[in-house]
């Protein structure tokens, strides 16, 4: 009895439970425990129209590329055969937080504009120098142009107009001179309207300036006995001159040596620099200058600049030179005619480098800057 008991009392308990799970589970026979409804479902196969039907995400609804109207640039990296691999090939390499389409756009080749150089117009000489005199004006075409020897306590007397761009004096003043002297002079054209690119080249022949000659007393006389190019500041060695040039500097640096007939070695360095309208050309002596065995004077105590420009009228030539020399040395010697003699010689020179390109064939390109 006590084992019928038992079993009964077992199959009860199965009972009751099965029920429970029966309440809690009413579709459990139902379900299949191995495909969900999802997977049963009958769906596309995924392609490449699918990813590119894709709705853009709201951080890239206002790409830079689509303010700036340069939208279009986009579409043509994305154009292949088949583009959808490229686009789904971006997405899985780089994830989710890489934006595929800014991928494109820091890929794309640069754009190419043409620009054409502006056309600057020559200016006119009175423009730059309202304030001559007409007789001014005629001396100043003349063969020996205008000259004005001044000392540090005076005023130069040709200065250009303030809005001209050309400031001479300053660079002068700034060496603490003791005697100045000013020179203008226009240069008329004769065979063709010169350029900068022809000013340049006829300040190019370092060994001609020994050549040029003054006439004083009905005599020539030749102020510099020799003129070259130095390698470098330290390496003293002559170099020859280079051939003409095709196109103008950014700047250019030269080391020079003038045998002077009177003082002995001047070492100079000079600059060159183009600017909008014109060329300046300053010249500044490295070296103490020693005539035996006296030091005459010290290093940076000579100075030339000499600007040029082409104007409607001719060949603008504007120069400004200063020198300090000890007073018991000046007064001994008619410092101005000698700081002129050695002005007009390189004035001479420009002038005859001019008139060489004025024969020279007219150039392709006239205005061109490395």
């Amino acid at each position: 009895m006590k084992a019928i008991f038992a079993n009964l009392a077992l199959i009860l308990l199965f009972s009751l439970s099965f029920s429970a799970l029966w309440a809690e589970e009413p579709d459990f026979f139902s379900r299949n425990l191995f495909f969900t409804e999802g997977m049963l479902t009958k769906r596309p196969a995924p392609d490449d129209s699918a990813v590119l039907a894709k709705k853009t995400p709201a951080k890239e609804e206002n790409m830079p590329a689509e303010e700036s109207g340069n939208s279009a640039i986009i579409p043509e990296f994305i154009t292949s055969e088949e583009p959808g691999e490229d686009i789904a090939f971006s997405q899985e390499q780089t994830g989710d937080n890489y934006n595929d389409l800014d991928l494109l756009f820091f890929e794309a080749s640069g754009l190419i504009y043409e620009v054409t150089p502006p056309v600057i117009e020559p200016r006119s000489f009175n423009d730059i120098f309202p304030h001559l005199s007409r007789s001014q004006r005629r001396n100043a075409g003349s063969e020996s142009g205008l000259r004005h020897a001044f000392e540090k306590n005076e005023s130069p007397l040709f200065l250009p107009t303030q809005d001209s761009g050309i400031d001479l004096i300053s660079f002068v003043l700034s060496k603490k001179p003791s005697h100045i002297v000013e020179a203008l002079i226009l240069v008329p054209y004769k065979k063709r309207e010169l350029d900068m690119l022809d000013a340049y080249n006829a300040m190019r022949e370092i060994g001609g300036i020994k050549d040029q000659t003054l006439t004083i007393r009905n005599n020539q006389y030749k102020v510099f006995k020799e003129t070259t190019r130095l390698e470098s500041a330290k390496n003293r060695k002559p170099i020859p001159d280079p051939g003409p040039a095709d196109s103008l500097p950014y700047s250019e640096t030269m080391y020079l040596r003038f045998t002077d007939a009177t003082i002995g070695e001047l070492y100079i360095q000079g600059e060159i620099k183009p600017g909008l309208y014109g060329i300046t050309y300053s010249m500044t002596n490295f070296r103490d200058v020693n005539y035996s065995i006296f030091r005459v004077m010290k290093a940076e105590k000579f100075t030339a600049i000499i600007y040029i420009e082409p104007v409607k009228e001719g060949i603008l030539i504007y120069s400004m030179s200063g020198l300090y020399l000890p007073g018991f040395i000046a007064s001994r010697m008619n410092l101005p005619s000698n700081m002129n003699y050695r002005i007009t010689v390189l004035l001479n020179w420009i002038i005859h480098g001019l008139r060489t390109q004025e024969n020279t064939r007219e150039k392709a390109i006239p205005f061109a800057v490395k």
